[in-house]
Parts: structure tokens; C-alpha cells; sequence
């Protein structure tokens, strides 16, 4: 099977935390799903960070729930490690937006070791779970954080 492609197109927002114990496993090594949370921190602070927080999106009465999510491990992360959340939006498409991510470790010759690498897709929907598209205004916005190549 291969892999999918999952492009970090700019801009890419990072955020940085540190990995605490009760993310970790019995083996000492941050525990797989997991990583679902550091996606979900890094699309939530990017999408804050570039003006539209989640919060303004359910005020519209709209959520985007995860449809899709892939996630390809490459190496562990371990307590008290200092991880960067690199999160770039994708695509936005009428009902639905992507996210790629790639989590690292800085090592200390300053490079970086690729723990996981992925992509979340979203659709949108009302309170209702009815699939709705997204509002202009929000598409656009969204849109603006796309960089086309």
C-alpha cells in the first residue's frame, strides 16, 4: 500500500508542546491516538491564529466533524520532549476542508526528526448532522489560507 501524498504548502503554522506523561504508553512512547489530539491542536490554534477560530464557525451553527483521518508514524515521540505541530490547510471544497500536518522532534545538531505525518478531512454540517455548504464568507477566509502552487 502506498502512502498518500500530503503536501506542507505555505502557509504552514506550527505550534510547539511538550509531550507529558499521560501521553505516553506502558512502553514510554506517546501512545497512537494520541496524535489525533496533536492534530486537533494544531488545526484549532492555526485556524485561531489566522482569524477564524472554531468558536465563530459554531456560532454560525455550523461543525466540522472529522470524516477522513490518516496518520503514517515514522518515529516515536517520548515524555517530556519538545514536539512542533506543523498544520497547513489544503484544500476547501464547497462541504468539506482538508488538513495536512507533519509532527517533528528538534534534535539538538537543529535538525528535525519526522515523528508522524497526516491529513484530516472535515465536512461541514449544521446542528442537525445535515451536510451544508460552507457560508462564503467562511470559505473565503478559509480559502485565503490556501496557497496555490
Amino acid at each position: 500500500m502506498s502512502s498518500p501524498q500530503i503536501p506542507m504548502t505555505e502557509p504552514v503554522f506550527r505550534l510547539q508542546c511538550r509531550v507529558i506523561y499521560a501521553d505516553t504508553d506502558a512502553a514510554g512512547v506517546v501512545y497512537n491516538a494520541t496524535y489525533l489530539r496533536y492534530l486537533e491542536m494544531g488545526r484549532t490554534e492555526m485556524m485561531r491564529a489566522r482569524g477564524l477560530p472554531y468558536s465563530t464557525i459554531e456560532k454560525r451553527g455550523l461543525i466540522l466533524p472529522v470524516t477522513e483521518s490518516y496518520l503514517r508514524y515514522k518515529a516515536p515521540a517520548r515524555y517530556d520532549e519538545l514536539i512542533t505541530i506543523a498544520t497547513s490547510l489544503a484544500e476547501v471544497k464547497k462541504v468539506s476542508c482538508r488538513f495536512n500536518y507533519r509532527i517533528v522532534l528538534a534534535r539538538e545538531d537543529n535538525t528535525e526528526q519526522l515523528l508522524a505525518k497526516g491529513f484530516t478531512v472535515h465536512a461541514c454540517v449544521d446542528r442537525q448532522g445535515k451536510l451544508t455548504p460552507f457560508p462564503e464568507d467562511i470559505r473565503q477566509t478559509m480559502n485565503d489560507l490556501v496557497q496555490k502552487g
